[in-house]
């Protein structure tokens, strides 16, 4: 069997209590409108309940009286006969208004909800530390947002309220039969035990089937997804007949499960069918001597008659509606788990300090592990003055990425402290904290909007002219200039028409105009040509100026004018000193040096 997330094919119980009374808790700012709904239901439970009833009163009425031939009944007949004919066509129209108005009024509040809940997940999802995005996929994350939450639309649009119609209408029709003629209605009830004996079977076949298939969609899903990142990496080594084959597999798997839902509904229906034959059969056999008894009347026949292939309609219906809401009970309980998820990196209670100066960041003795106790950062201590550039270096995994994703708060130390301008990290509002720090990664992202939205990332105090100010400083206007529309350029996915020189330029122009005290620089030369890397460094110089500024680069050529290189090894502060010190000492950084230009 192969291997899918757990929480991806739990399919839990087809109603539980507890997620309904949540999810009915996003429906309270629109209980008007659940209130009209119904409403509406119970008007069209009765107005369906009441046409039959006329039709009943026709044929014991005067439709008899004009079959008897009397003259003067017989022109109250047709007076009658008008009447209730009128009645009965204001009952269809009404029937068919009101219908509409439900199934529309439905439509809506289902749709409000669910906006309203994908909303909430979605602000949620922005406010989790990394560590969350550590753990979960972003394939998982977007299915929740997206399917899992309009599998709830579903159940509020057609689902539930539908489902309480259906019984509404069971419960009219019982006991409207049973005012008419108990003897009737107790022999067309008489198939019930039966109808919920198979009902019992199907909805645990059906749960099965349901739990298979949705296992076999999970691993479809991310096997999909899988292949369509690393194409690249499949069409470069001729995979792609493999590929095809293993998808090919997973499909078949997928449509098999399918298959054996859509078996289960093939052979219930049926039997519903079946025993609404013997049911009619059963009023047949009994209704003759009934009528005969006259205990029975042609009217009242005809209503069973035609109350009985009602009866069996919201037990198809509710059958269909069992995989909705099994499908939302399943839906509900990932959604909620995400949003039960705590934010974390909670903003401590201040102690009251002020900012002593702009531009100064110090770790103190910081222990950091990203699981448990395998520590990646062992009594780290450093220091960041205002207006200086400090370079941190070191071989893959020392650990120097992890030292700017605890400046920018994304994830807080087991032990020690890191305090940006006097104040403890923690203390700070995480949004004013980022506000103060701009990251240039190596791996720049780019968003598929304009340039100029890139540069400005939603924040609407930057103006355009400012925009461009900073796109010339950093000299990234030249490029921007030549592109079709220049800043309102809309870029592809990711950036994808932009070579990684120019989307850094661009990195460094949205810093700038966002002005942060402090300027993080992660691989930001890396992997360019040389006449780029002369842009680049020309962009840095000026982006440096009078601004602390910490720079993590592997090529050392980028930073012999620090201030300070501080040189971690295994996850701890091993030298510090400028480039000709730390020459001299004839240690690490020394061996680095030696490796990379002897």
């Amino acid at each position: 069997m192969p291997h899918y997330p757990v929480d991806d094919i739990i399919i839990g119980k087809a109603f539980d209590r507890r997620l309904m009374g949540r999810l009915l808790g996003y429906a309270v700012p629109y209980k008007a409108r659940l209130a009209q709904v119904v409403l509406l239901v119970l008007l069209v439970t009765g107005l369906g309940v009441a046409g039959p009833i006329i039709a009943m009163m026709v044929i014991d009425g005067p439709l008899e009286a004009r079959i008897r031939g009397d003259g003067g009944e017989n022109s109250a007949a047709l007076v009658e006969l008008a009447q209730l004919s009128a009645i009965y066509v204001a009952i269809a129209l009404a029937l068919m208004v009101f219908r509409y108005v439900q199934n529309l009024t439905m439509a809506i509040l289902g749709q409000r909800i669910t906006c309203d809940l994908r909303l909430k997940t979605f602000e949620h999802l922005q406010r989790m530390p990394l560590a969350f995005y550590d753990r979960n996929p972003v394939g998982r994350l977007v299915t929740r947002i997206t399917s899992d939450i309009e599998a709830l639309n579903e159940l509020f649009a057609s689902g539930f309220v539908t489902l309480i119609a259906d019984v509404m209408v069971l419960v009219g029709i019982t006991f409207t039969l049973l005012y008419f003629n108990v003897t009737l209605a107790l022999v067309t009830l008489a198939v019930v035990p039966f109808l919920l004996l198979a009902t019992v079977v199907f909805s645990k076949q059906a749960r099965k089937f349901y739990r298979e298939q949705r296992g076999h969609l999970a691993h479809l899903n991310a096997f999909t997804q899988e292949s369509i990142q690393g194409i690249g990496i499949i069409q470069v080594f001729h995979r792609e007949e493999k590929n095809s084959e293993q998808y090919r597999q997973i499909n078949g798997s997928y449509l098999e499960a399918f298959q054996k839902t859509v078996l289960a509904y093939s052979l219930y229906f049926p039997i519903v069918e079946i025993l609404s034959t013997f049911a009619l059969m059963a009023i047949l056999w009994r209704s003759e001597p009934l009528v005969e008894a006259g205990s029975l009347t042609f009217g009242q026949f005809y209503m069973f008659w035609i109350f009985l292939g009602r009866f069996f309609q919201p037990i198809r219906d509710m059958a269909e509606r069992y995989n909705v809401l099994q499908a939302a009970m399943a839906a509900a309980e990932r959604v909620f788990q995400v949003l039960d998820t705590p934010e974390g990196l909670l903003r401590t209670p201040t102690s009251g300090r002020q900012p002593t100066s702009r531009g100064r960041a110090e770790f103190k003795n910081v222990w950091f592990a990203y699981k448990d106790e395998e520590f990646v950062l062992r009594d780290v201590s450093l220091t960041a003055e205002p207006g200086e550039a400090v370079a941190i270096v070191g071989a893959t995994g020392a650990g120097k990425s992890t030292i700017i994703n605890l400046m920018s708060r994304f994830y807080d130390p087991q032990r020690g402290s890191i305090e940006i301008n006097g104040i403890d990290a923690r203390e700070y509002d995480k949004r004013e904290l980022r506000q103060r720090i701009g990251v240039v990664l190596q791996d720049v992202f780019l968003f598929a909007r304009t340039i100029r939205d890139n540069i400005r990332l939603g924040d609407t105090d930057i103006a355009d002219a400012r925009v461009e100010e900073c796109a010339r400083y950093v000299n990234a206007d030249g490029f921007i200039r030549r592109l079709e529309g220049g800043y309102d350029h809309i870029l592809t996915e990711r950036g994808g028409t932009l070579s990684v020189g120019e989307k850094q330029l661009l990195a460094f122009a949205r810093a700038l105009a966002h002005d942060p005290d402090f300027l993080v620089l992660d691989e930001a030369t890396a992997h360019v040509d040389t006449e780029t890397e002369r842009l680049i460094q020309d962009a840095l110089a000026k982006l440096l100026q009078n601004r602390t500024s910490v720079v993590i680069a592997h090529r050392l050529s980028t930073i012999r004018r620090a201030n300070r290189i501080v040189v971690v090894h295994k996850g701890e502060v091993r030298e510090v000193g400028s480039h000709s010190e730390l020459l001299k000492k004839n240690g690490i950084y020394s061996r680095l040096h030696k490796l990379q230009y002897k």
